[in-house]
């Protein structure tokens, strides 16, 4: 008994000298800025309540003809479904392992995964978001470093995202008389063996070259309809879970800026920068903000009035992985899900494509458009 009774005096001890809960605790960051939202919210009722009303219906504005017109009842959605199924078909026949085989001489000289010319490729042939969720899985099987990674998302962006942007692309060059040979080869297909070396040389060299016996077999064993009906369902997740919602966010971002008035002067610094980088604007803000091909399409009906300066650089301009939606949601998303990269690195990579990619533009108009016209 006398145990016990320590034992429950230590235990009211321990009770009365332990320090007591508080009541209250301290504000957070985060609970301050929440606060000052519930505030200016309250306050914004009150004073103009047609602002926040005003704010819902920009955005709405900016996200509805994007989300609606292009990927739901446009052929951009449709584009995306069946690139999938295409590049799936193509990986099931042998295609990827061909393209290996092909690029590991060159890449074995420059000291790079072959494998980071992979969604270049499957760009080039389909779609950007396909190319991917494609060849995401693809490097990593083949042991491809985050630097080799981020080389092949800054690579893929060097090629247009749809084939429609190309052919669209060809009348207008054809209309001012420009070698368009000449202008596809310098603007699609150096760049995807030019920017692996220089990037692999200056930002991202954790590089090494792969062996093809040290390289798996990159061809499934499914069977050919599973396949085409996987890749079916495949492309609409893509489209219906991360295309669209990213595009619908950063469309919803520029609905802000044009209420709050930033935009309209944004998109006129983008036409004098363009006009001085000799890329057309009005095809150039169109193919940087909402679609490449749709650029293309209005470029192709006005080429003939038009400096050939302006139309190869806004085609070459038009030839990568613009809209920014894409560059700044869709890259990201797809790329965090299906590689080694997160979202911050996808992008960044993304970003420094893109902006090689207005260099190039730039250089071949400045200084190869004798040679071109």
């Amino acid at each position: 008994m006398s145990e016990v009774k320590s034992l429950v005096q230590k235990d009211v001890e321990i009770e009365e000298t332990s320090a007591p809960i508080p009541l209250t605790r301290k504000w957070t960051q985060i609970e301050v800025v929440g606060l000052g939202l519930v505030i200016i919210s309250l306050l914004v009722l009150l004073i103009t309540p047609g602002t926040l009303a005003g704010l819902f219906t920009s955005i709405v504005d900016q996200v509805f003809p994007v989300i609606v017109e292009i990927f739901l009842t446009g052929t951009v959605g449709v584009s995306i479904i069946v690139s999938v199924i295409i590049g799936r078909f193509l990986e099931r026949l042998g295609f990827t392992d061909a393209l290996i085989r092909i690029f590991i001489p060159v890449t074995k000289l420059m000291k790079v995964n072959s494998a980071v010319i992979i969604p270049s490729i499957y760009n080039i042939l389909g779609d950007i978001n396909a190319a991917g969720k494609i060849a995401g899985p693809i490097l990593i099987r083949s042991g491809a470093t985050k630097a080799e990674q981020k080389i092949a998302v800054a690579t893929m962006v060097q090629s247009q995202q749809s084939f429609a942007t190309f052919m669209l692309g060809m009348v207008a060059l054809t209309a001012v008389g420009a070698n368009a040979f000449v202008v596809v080869v310098l603007a699609v297909f150096m760049p995807v063996i030019i920017v692996p070396f220089l990037l692999s040389k200056t930002i991202y060299r954790d590089t090494r070259a792969v062996q093809i016996a040290k390289l798996p077999q990159f061809t499934p064993k499914t069977g050919f309809l599973p396949t085409l009906f996987n890749a079916a369902r495949e492309g609409a997740e893509l489209l219906f879970l991360l295309i669209i919602p990213a595009a619908a966010v950063v469309f919803a971002a520029i609905g802000v800026l044009d209420y709050i008035g930033i935009w309209a002067k944004v998109e006129s610094g983008l036409s004098t920068v363009l006009l001085a980088l000799n890329i057309h604007p009005e095809t150039g803000i169109l193919s940087i903000l909402a679609s490449p091909a749709l650029a293309m399409a209005q470029l192709s009906e006005v080429a003939g009035t038009l400096d050939p300066r302006l139309v190869i650089g806004s085609f070459v301009l038009a030839s990568s992985g613009l809209p920014l939606s894409t560059i700044f949601g869709q890259v990201p998303v797809i790329w965090a899900a299906n590689s080694d990269l997160s979202e911050k690195e996808a992008m960044g990579a993304a970003v420094l494509g893109i902006g090689m990619r207005i260099l190039t533009a730039f250089l071949i108009v400045y200084f190869l458009t004798p040679i071109l016209v």
